[in-house]
């Protein structure tokens, strides 16, 4: 099973796709560090995200707790305070690892993520984690008209950086408090993941096919394509807010709580009639979100499927021209 923690709502970004620093958590409401030793042991991933986690003078606790979790645990931040990613660096060494938003070239990102020297702190955190021999980083962009032109681009430093690059699409939900995050030109967005997906394929690391894989289900989800697997958060994965509350995901439109570790064990509230119920909603949810937290707990669940479709287009990528390929859809 694998955890996401929603350490704050605060953020001092202000993010086109994201309205969050609008509404951001009283430090005081936030729940202690102390709570996470309530979330349940042997997870195979926890990701500690916001708002902007660095935020938080206390995130060297949460991360001790979150530690004797998980066998693998990744930080998600926009990068701003490099200072801070080199301490935890030095402390943790490679136990962590972090994921750095960047929304597109530099022009793009500082605008998208109305945060002054957005890019260049951003790349300067990478630059420094990589220095310091952290293994585990990458950065990420959320994909909309306005930088998915600078997608393959940002694909291609981080492949000469030898970083991972993670890839998601504007959507709306309770989290971002967001309603009018849409696609003006889905086909133009759809065909920037196709490039991706092309390139990835083409790599010797077999790592990089499921990617692909995932890069064509984003082309699949902007086109308005239903998810092609099943999505079951609250039963592969959980994510914690900062009020403590347990729920299945932070994609719906209102967010479906399970319980509060504040109140109960986490077995209580898991194995609980209200946990039931909020997987028969998400059962019924028509949403077809396809974001990593969901879609690769989908994909290691259900190997078969994104197989075959590498089987299918493994050898196309690697033809003589490959800027011409067309690779099959979901």
């Amino acid at each position: 099973m694998e955890a996401c923690l929603i350490v704050t709502y605060r953020c001092n970004a202000r993010c086109y796709m994201c309205s969050t620093w609008m509404h951001p958590t009283n430090k005081e409401d936030e729940f202690k560090p102390e709570l996470v030793h309530r979330i349940p042991s042997g997870l195979s991933f926890v990701n500690i995200t916001g708002g902007e986690p660095f935020l938080r003078k206390d995130i060297e606790e949460i991360i001790d707790i979150a530690l004797t979790k998980t066998s693998r645990l990744v930080i998600s931040t926009n990068g701003y305070f490099t200072s801070k990613l080199a301490a935890l660096a030095e402390k943790y060494g490679n136990r962590i690892g972090f994921r750095v938003s960047i929304e597109g070239l530099p022009a793009a990102n500082d605008q998208l993520r109305g945060i002054s020297d957005g890019f260049d702190s951003g790349l300067r955190s990478l630059l420094t984690l990589h220095d310091m021999g952290i293994r585990d980083i990458g950065f990420g962009i959320t994909v909309s008209d306005r930088n998915a032109r600078d997608m393959i681009e940002l694909w291609r430093l981080a492949k000469a950086m030898g970083l991972e690059f993670a890839t998601a699409v504007t959507h709306n939900s309770y989290y971002f408090h967001k309603k009018d995050n849409a696609f003006d030109d889905p086909e133009m967005i759809a065909g920037e993941f196709e490039k991706i997906a092309l390139e990835l394929l083409k790599s010797n690391r077999p790592k990089n096919w499921f990617r692909a894989y995932f890069n064509i289900g984003l082309a699949n989800k902007v086109r308005g394509g239903k998810r092609p697997l099943p999505c079951e958060v609250g039963t592969d994965v959980f994510f914690m807010d900062p009020f403590g509350r347990i729920m299945p995901c932070n994609g719906s439109d209102e967010p479906m709580i399970m319980g509060s570790l504040h109140e109960q064990e986490f077995e209580e509230i898991w194995k609980g009639e209200r946990a039931e119920n909020v997987r028969s909603q998400v059962r019924a949810c028509a949403k077809d979100c396809w974001m990593i937290g969901s879609a690769a707990p989908a994909m290691k669940k259900r190997k078969l499927h994104p197989i075959l479709w590498i089987v299918r287009n493994k050898m196309r990528a690697l033809g003589r021209d490959g800027a011409t390929v067309c690779l099959s859809r979901l």
